[in-house]
């Protein structure tokens, strides 16, 4: 049973960095790549990553836009499980730079050395369908598809 809300999972995400990216590559193959999201992730379910455009992500996002997202968290120090969250949702590729400067972070410099003026950057802007998480005491899913993001609440 779900008791976790949109809210309280989006927090959990906030806090993990890095997570493994998925892709659908030809031949029914699904690819893997770790990312960071920068703590980029709004309570609506939509998570932000920066890349550049001529990468095999960005050509297979605009293949299949069909993604999936997977973070986990470690132990707390008080030996509380860490969590496990797999997000399924479909991935859009956007090029303006408005909306590169509202996610930008300064630990971006590093990879794109003239920040949003980098040559060929794009901003992937991944929506959930649906949330699965388990953290060792509580396990659910929160389903987007056809729910009001704003209420907030778990499905």
């Amino acid at each position: 049973m779900t008791t976790m809300t949109l809210k309280e999972l989006s927090k959990q995400l906030g806090k993990i960095d890095f997570c493994m990216f998925n892709t659908t590559g030809g031949s029914a193959t699904i690819n893997s790549r770790p990312m960071s999201n920068n703590g980029d992730v709004e309570y609506d379910g939509d998570s932000w990553f920066f890349s550049y455009e001529d990468t095999r992500k960005v050509r297979e996002i605009e293949s299949e836009s069909v993604v999936s997202l997977t973070f986990t968290a470690p132990p707390s120090l008080l030996g509380k499980p860490g969590i496990f969250i797999a997000v399924d949702g479909n991935a859009s590729l956007i090029r303006d730079k408005a909306q590169f400067e509202a996610h930008w972070v300064s630990d971006l410099d590093r990879w794109f050395p003239q920040g949003i003026d980098t040559p060929g950057i794009v901003l992937i802007k991944v929506s959930a369908r649906n949330i699965e998480y388990w953290d060792g005491e509580d396990n659910g899913r929160i389903a987007l598809g056809g729910t009001s993001a704003s209420d907030g609440g778990a499905v």
